[in-house]
């Protein structure tokens, strides 16, 4: 029996989502542990002077946004942006 593809696509985009949101809540944990670490390592080593750990935590927790954006907020893409890029891309040829 033959799969509809119409039934098909909502699945793999729930699926692609599902995955999206599974790698993010691992790449939270991974920030909050590696970042520990570097703030357990700061601690034990010079506790009084520079926070230097601020950097990779302020970087990465910038990639750490974009990546919660990219997963939580950001709008697929449909059919009519396709179409409207098309147009566009029609009156620039």
């Amino acid at each position: 029996m033959a799969t509809d593809t119409r039934e098909q696509a909502p699945r793999e985009r729930a699926i692609q989502l599902l995955k999206k949101r599974r790698d993010f809540h691992g790449h939270v944990l991974i920030y909050v542990l590696v970042n520990a670490f570097l703030v357990g390592i700061w601690a034990v080593t010079d506790a009084h002077g520079f926070f230097w750990p601020v950097f990779p935590i302020g970087g990465w927790g910038i990639g750490l946004i974009m990546n919660s954006w990219d997963v939580y907020w950001r709008r697929e893409i449909t059919d009519e942006d396709i179409q409207r890029e098309m147009g566009h891309h029609d009156k620039r040829a």
